[in-house]
């Protein structure tokens, strides 16, 4: 594993604008950064982070399956009361997952380390799907890349034969996610367009124009019912809402199914310590007024259990915090990770993004940032694979 400086496509940028994709830069920093790629061999890809994303994968379902059979649990991850009986009926029924992305910090030298899984409302999507990948024929075209090099991602074509799976023949699918958000309406236009090749009728929507019928149905603007919907937005936010009593009566199927708010609940990071502890991919980790078993901890990362975009997440020792990001999810329980930090390149820190799509690991992100905490305004970094 090597970061190496690239050197960008003259025409980026305008390609970026006439693809759709309008977040390539954040309040006027590049979030789209191609002045850099790493490079893998096909060993690191295929043993240190496709292997073990399947490994954990496998582990999270079997969490999953103890939780909805089990009050304390369902305590322990301050899962709502009103939200059990629909979770464990969409487990029991196998309701289908489309994706999701976990993160690991890797330097190419040992086992990667697992942060989190982000199982609900992941993006960075259609820059790991899409547009890395038209980064790398393009450069392989203009000779910047070898004529060999490769990629770990097959996320589109993933996506679209998932799709075309759980999609329903002659009902609309519908996509939705919260107004005023360019990156999360740029996640559900792909996914829209990864629908249509998969020979659905995407239509998109936001949270705000679902209505809900005196029979119960959820509804579109046109008051068409909503079969089928992708909701860009955690579970844990529509628990909170004056409709959730009508979510478990609605015949609406949702992507992602309710069983996905265990898997994005950070408090699976201490339940699959205690079930699999010394696993090489996993760090140790607690429930927060539970005491360390780690005599010699000196620092660690304090998680709420529901976050996104790494807020609210401190970096901690035994003499106080040394480094937070703010966010509006100060009020809920937390866990504890046994600090692991993200491997650093020429002074930057790297997050690898591993895609799982249904239960297959299929592409990779990379995301840095010059903090040891990944946000939501983190680069994107293209990668490539060459022996």
């Amino acid at each position: 594993m090597q970061r190496i400086l690239s050197k960008p496509r003259p025409d980026w940028c305008s390609q970026a604008e006439a693809l759709g994709f309008r977040f390539h830069t954040l309040d006027g920093e590049p979030y789209w950064d191609e002045t850099a790629s790493y490079r893998f061999t096909l060993r690191e890809i295929e043993d240190d982070i496709e292997a073990p994303t399947e490994a954990l994968h496998a582990m999270c379902l079997d969490l999953v399956d103890d939780v909805v059979g089990s009050e304390r649990l369902m305590d322990r991850l301050a899962i709502p009361v009103n939200a059990r009986d629909l979770i464990a009926e969409s487990w029991k029924v196998s309701e289908p997952s489309l994706y999701g992305r976990m993160d690991f910090s890797y330097d190419g030298q040992g086992p990667a380390k697992f942060y989190e899984y982000n199982a609900d409302t992941p993006t960075s999507l259609y820059e790991t799907g899409y547009f890395q990948w038209l980064w790398l024929e393009q450069q392989i075209e203009r000779q910047e890349l070898p004529g060999d090099a490769d990629q770990f991602n097959r996320l589109q074509e993933a996506l679209i034969e998932r799709l075309a799976m759980i999609g329903r023949a002659g009902q609309s699918f519908h996509l939705a996610c919260c107004r005023d958000h360019p990156e999360d309406a740029g996640t559900v236009e792909y996914l829209a367009d990864c629908a249509e090749q998969a020979g659905l009728s995407p239509q998109l929507l936001f949270m705000d124009d679902i209505g809900l019928e005196p029979s119960g149905r959820f509804v579109d603007r046109a008051d068409n019912p909503i079969e089928q919907l992708f909701k860009l937005y955690p579970w844990e936010w529509l628990w909170q809402e004056t409709f959730a009593s009508g979510l478990s009566g609605s015949g609406t199927q949702f992507i992602e199914p309710p069983w996905k708010l265990i898997l994005s609940n950070k408090g699976i990071l201490p339940l699959l310590w205690e079930r699999h502890r010394g696993h090489p991919n996993l760090l140790p980790a607690w429930f927060s007024d539970q005491t360390p078993d780690d005599p010699g901890l000196q620092r660690w990362v304090r998680k709420p259990l529901f976050s996104r975009e790494g807020a609210n997440i401190s970096i901690e020792t035994p003499d106080g915090v040394e480094s937070r990001v703010d966010g509006p999810y100060d009020q809920g329980p937390t866990v504890l990770q046994s600090w692991h930090p993200p491997a650093v390149f020429s002074g930057h820190h790297c997050l690898i993004g591993s895609w799982v799509v249904g239960r297959e690991a299929v592409a990779m992100g990379i995301r840095e940032d010059k903090t040891a905490i990944t946000r939501d305004t983190s680069r994107f970094v293209p990668h490539f694979i060459a022996d």
